[in-house]
């Protein structure tokens, strides 16, 4: 059984290093940087009409949905803020070098206009039930939009799309996860998998039961403490290193373009796979182009499919050029990067070499176990609608509730086994979501520019002095 379980891993592991990854280098950043130019820009130029969205500046209690536009945000958010965060940094730096990070930061700025496009679309053709609930996705812009253009190739697409969002709820969001943190639990306070699994299983299902509106509750007051919680500690860890801060930037864009040489307990990394890493962990921590997002966003009230698409585009800038910017800082500064540790530790070594600069060294093991412990559980909860959607495009209203429990079973299954095997699955199928989801919003462009113009159009008729 076990010979049988290395073959499967190494078919994974020798897809996703020949093919998939290459696949999605080929594909993510040009989608990204023709969307960025067609679009003028415009995550970036109208990034303060997006903050005034969330900010609940143009919400109306009548507009047709399930969740505001800052509780829309703050449960993708929840998604993507997780152990990409903390771990994947880690593993981006461990393999491609401080180079890598650059990589990332390309591909957060990119992903800020994929998640335009994407939730754009996704509200545009998104299906409201009788009893006023909403579905949406990239499996519904397939299927309704790609119709005269692909005929029923299209729904070929939305079922691969649907099914591999159930595969990842279940891997990405939620046995590698729920492993994290038993991992992190057992790792600081010796508390045994078994106690962690059934904890979070039973917290987990008392949250995802209630649906999106007690999802988006929990995350609405969860994203902002979390996120304030590792900002605080990390930001402080750069500010004792304040004067290595220039270098640090200068070896992170050097070694982007040149590879990272053999230093300390690294072992070298060549322009290729920095590269590699960069993109692939960016895409693993915001998501951007994979389409996952989009399911959240549908849901938000409004009726303006552009509104809701710009207040997406505010994910990956938390998330990527933020968040996972100050892991970064916080390993390189501290010179964490080059002591051979993988994963999670080198995170750990991080903050602990940086809080021993101010008599807190035994706090990093908390700090890091906090941080992973809240951003991995919001993660799980926010995945658990992800996967309810994709079971319900195929499936039916009627799987949605046996699909939650079967969603439990495996939090628990991930806290109590050994999952490297999901991690690889997990890198494969998410490229079954993004190869086809890029593919669908390059060819629905027409319709998300035409949209924005009428948006604006829209907007300058009603506050001509802003616009």
């Amino acid at each position: 059984m076990e010979e049988i379980v290395k073959f499967i891993d190494n078919i994974f592991v020798k897809y996703y290093e020949y093919v998939g990854g290459y696949l999605l280098l080929i594909l993510l950043v040009p989608t990204g940087i023709y969307f960025a130019f067609k679009f003028r820009f415009l995550h970036v130029t109208k990034l303060g009409h997006a903050l005034q969205v969330i900010s609940g500046k143009y919400d109306k209690k009548e507009d047709t949905g399930d969740i505001n536009h800052f509780r829309a945000l703050t449960t993708a958010l929840s998604a993507t803020v997780g152990t990409g965060n903390i771990v994947g940094v880690a593993l981006a730096i461990y393999y491609g070098g401080p180079g890598a990070i650059f990589w990332m930061w390309v591909t957060g700025f990119l992903g800020m206009v994929l998640k335009f496009v994407e939730c754009t679309l996704s509200f545009k053709f998104r299906k409201v039930h009788e009893d006023g609930s909403i579905s949406g996705g990239p499996m519904y812009y397939m299927e309704m939009g790609l119709k005269k253009k692909l005929g029923s190739f299209s729904k070929v697409m939305a079922v691969v799309f649907a099914t591999a969002t159930i595969l990842c709820s279940l891997g990405t969001g939620n046995m590698a996860q729920s492993n994290s943190i038993s991992d992190v639990l057992k790792t600081n306070y010796n508390i045994p998998v078994l106690i962690t699994g059934a904890a979070v299983t039973f917290v987990v299902l008392l949250v995802i039961v209630g649906g999106i509106k007690r999802i988006a509750e929990v995350t609405s007051k969860l994203v902002p403490f979390m996120a304030f919680f590792y900002f605080v500690s990390a930001v402080t860890i750069i500010l004792v290193f304040i004067d290595k801060v220039p270098g640090t930037f200068l070896l992170i864009f050097k070694s982007a373009f040149t590879g990272t040489a053999v230093v300390g307990g690294f072992i070298g990394s060549v322009f290729i796979i920095t590269l590699r890493y960069g993109v692939a962990r960016g895409l693993f921590s915001n998501e951007a182009g994979q389409g996952s997002a989009a399911i959240a966003h549908a849901a938000a009230k409004t009726e303006h499919p552009v509104r809701e698409g710009l207040v997406a585009s505010v994910g990956p800038l938390v998330d990527t050029l933020i968040i996972c910017t100050l892991t970064a800082l916080v390993i390189i500064l501290t010179g964490a990067w080059d002591c051979g540790i993988e994963g999670v530790g080198m995170t750990v070594e991080g903050f602990s070499r940086g809080l021993s600069r101010i008599g807190l060294e035994n706090f990093a093991g908390h700090v890091v176990a906090g941080g992973l412990l809240l951003f991995a559980f919001s993660t799980i909860i926010s995945w658990s609608y992800y996967g309810t959607r994709g079971a319900e495009y195929l499936f039916g209203e009627k799987f949605v509730k046996p699909y939650r429990y079967i969603y439990g079973l495996f939090v628990f299954l991930g806290a109590i086994g050994e999952i490297e095997i999901v991690w690889h699955f997990v890198d494969m199928v998410i490229t079954f979501m993004t190869i086809p989801n890029l593919i669908a919003i390059i060819l629905l462009a027409p319709i998300v520019k035409q949209e924005t113009e009428k948006y604006f159009d829209y907007m300058k008729r009603q506050q001509p002095n802003n616009y």
